[in-house]
């Protein structure tokens, strides 16, 4: 292994260290200290991709360890802070709840290193696991901050962290804008719509980017609803991989 490849990879680390230390805060009772600390994964998530790109660093073992590190924060850590902040009273069907996203996110995981190859770039596969966890702590920050009380909204907690484990091994396309052109002049309309977003979030970080993340996972859904009335063509159904192809050839399919 090249020493290049050690500065993307302690990225990575930094963002499993997050997301244990989430599940510690959990088990602590502090929600408001894992909830930022998986904030945090999301950040340094975003960040190892990029930095192993830029220096030309990116490897299999990076790929891998990165969906396992994404695993503990993105999957374990979330399904812990909703267990231990709002699904503690139901019970067993509680865990089963909260098992069911961390088993959702692990699939996702997989599936998405699997079919990473044959997909639009443009579109994610059901919704990224790092977009479910941010909507799940943003969504906690929130409740935190108008001062509800969790055991009024218990039924809908348990109905969001299920929901939102569905969408993460659904076959619904959320855009990744990974393929937008930051450089037309179309995209100034978005650019200052991408400055007031960071404006509300400084005058309300407690409650922007809930509504951000809301917002994005509505629209597309609605978007999604308004393709299949028209009857327009799927767009992140995945192509059949190169190995899938050979073997077919094989079996004489």
């Amino acid at each position: 292994m090249r020493k290049i490849y050690i500065v993307p990879n302690l990225v990575t680390t930094a963002n499993m260290f997050a997301g244990f230390y989430s599940i510690i805060s959990s088990i602590q009772g502090d929600y408001m200290a894992a909830s930022q600390a998986i904030l945090a994964a999301i950040v340094f998530d975003s960040l190892d991709g990029r930095i192993a790109r830029f220096a030309r660093a990116t490897s299999q073992f990076g790929v891998e360890y990165d969906s396992l590190s994404d695993l503990v924060s993105f999957g374990v850590a979330p399904a812990i802070l909703m267990y231990q902040w709002s699904l503690n009273p139901f019970g067993r069907l509680g865990w089963i709840c909260a098992f069911i996203y961390l088993a959702c996110a692990a699939l996702r995981l997989a599936r998405f290193n699997v079919t990473t190859s044959v997909l639009p770039k443009g579109y994610f596969q059901g919704i990224p696991s790092p977009g479910a966890a941010g909507m799940l702590v943003t969504y906690y920050i929130f409740v935190h901050s108008m001062e509800y009380d969790r055991y009024d909204l218990s039924y809908f907690n348990l109905i969001l962290s299920v929901f939102l484990g569905f969408l993460m091994v659904s076959t619904i396309p959320f855009p990744s804008f990974k393929d937008f052109n930051w450089r037309s002049r179309a995209t100034f309309g978005y650019l200052m719509l991408a400055v007031l977003s960071l404006i509300f979030i400084v005058l309300e970080p407690t409650v922007t980017p809930f509504v951000i993340l809301s917002g994005y996972v509505g629209a597309s859904l609605l978007w999604n609803l308004v393709r299949l009335i028209k009857g327009a063509k799927p767009l992140a159904v995945a192509e059949k991989s190169p190995l899938e192809k050979q073997q077919e050839k094989v079996s004489g399919k």
